[in-house]
């Protein structure tokens, strides 16, 4: 049975000052009217049951997960006790799903992209699902067609099509770190190069024995953990498993060193929701190239991302270029669009000056 695994730990720096400890960019509406979260549960609801979707989050933010997704069993939000990447996260899925069926095939895919039509996200899936059928052994990811000669990525080198895959299922040749703006435009014009956008389909048996073949003290914490799914012993197993494991991301850990990685081109449209500029992709723009979530007047502004969690509190601006304007009730946000980045630098200073209660 296919089961979705939504990562949804994170903590959205870069989207503060809206963005905060508890209510990170996952839990936030940053482009519609629902919740990204939710967003990412209605990309595979009903055709995966809500009994099959599995949330894995931490402590801090898993009661407005719940609250945010009632339809969703609590428990199958699973609570990770500190961060450690991607690999004992989808480690920590994988066993939970195998207790409750033995032939769990997960669909994994972080909670914070922004992914359409629905529909198209589906089909793809299934075409996955089908080559695992084929390949019980396969480890499958999708990779986006890059647009621009993207630094912030990492490339997935393509190699042989499969047969019977219409051309859209390859071989992964090699996995490429993330380039230099050069190197990023070569991937571009070779044209068998993807962006490798973080959502895997594969049996929750073969990727925990790929974990035991490649991380193999990751793999015997996990084996003392699945001992322990179900019992009164769970917790406390898990808060001892868990923090001891190796922090580091299932790239890292299997892919880029396992036998039978294959890529699936993405049909979809796809957008990390990386920083504010991707507000500009989302929402649109006006007249003046301003984008505007906010009441909001303007003289001579251009290019400015403009936001307020308050509807009742006006933003005006007055000969502002490519600035990113974001205000919340107890924290305001004024920074050059160009350096989005700055907005980490500034958390970081924040948490160094003991402001932590604002974020």
């Amino acid at each position: 049975m296919l089961h979705a695994v939504i990562m949804a730990g994170g903590s959205g720096t870069r989207f503060w000052p809206q963005s905060r400890h508890s209510l990170p960019k996952q839990l936030l509406k940053l482009a519609g009217t629902r919740t990204m979260i939710q967003q990412a549960v209605d990309r595979t609801s009903p055709w995966i049951a809500d009994e099959c979707t599995w949330i894995v989050t931490n402590a801090a933010q898993a009661a407005e997960t719940k609250t945010q997704l009632p339809e969703v069993p609590a428990d199958n939000v699973l609570i990770e006790p500190c961060g450690r990447n991607t690999a004992p996260c989808i480690g920590l899925a994988a066993i939970q799903l195998l207790a409750r069926d033995p032939d769990a095939t997960m669909l994994v895919m972080p909670a914070d992209h922004v992914i359409s039509p629905n529909d198209v996200f589906q089909q793809a899936v299934e075409r996955a699902v089908l080559l695992i059928e084929r390949q019980p052994d396969a480890l499958v990811l999708f990779g986006v067609r890059p647009t621009t000669a993207a630094t912030g990525f990492g490339y997935i080198e393509r190699g042989d099509a499969l047969a019977d895959s219409d051309g859209t299922a390859y071989r992964v040749e090699s996995f490429r770190e993330k380039p230099d703006a050069d190197t990023a435009q070569t991937y571009v014009k070779a044209g068998r190069f993807y962006w490798n956008c973080g959502i895997f389909v594969w049996r929750a048996g073969q990727i925990l024995t790929a974990l035991e073949q490649f991380e193999p003290e990751m793999h015997a914490r996990l084996s003392k953990l699945r001992d322990a799914v179900g019992t009164t012993n769970w917790e406390t197993a898990l808060a001892e498993e868990f923090p001891a494991m190796t922090s580091i991301s299932i790239d890292y850990a299997v892919l880029e060193r396992a036998a039978g990685v294959f890529v699936v081109e993405a049909p979809f449209d796809w957008d990390d929701v990386g920083s504010w500029p991707a507000l500009e992709r989302l929402i649109g723009v006006d007249g003046d190239g301003n984008t505007i979530d906010a009441p909001f007047v303007g003289v001579d502004t251009h290019g400015c991302i403009v936001r307020s969690t308050d509807d009742n509190h006006l933003i005006a601006v007055a000969g502002m270029e490519d600035c990113i304007i974001v205000h919340t009730p107890d924290a305001t946000l004024v920074a050059r669009k160009s350096d989005a980045d700055a907005v980490r630098k500034l958390v970081k200073l924040c948490e160094e000056q003991g402001y932590e209660r604002f974020l």
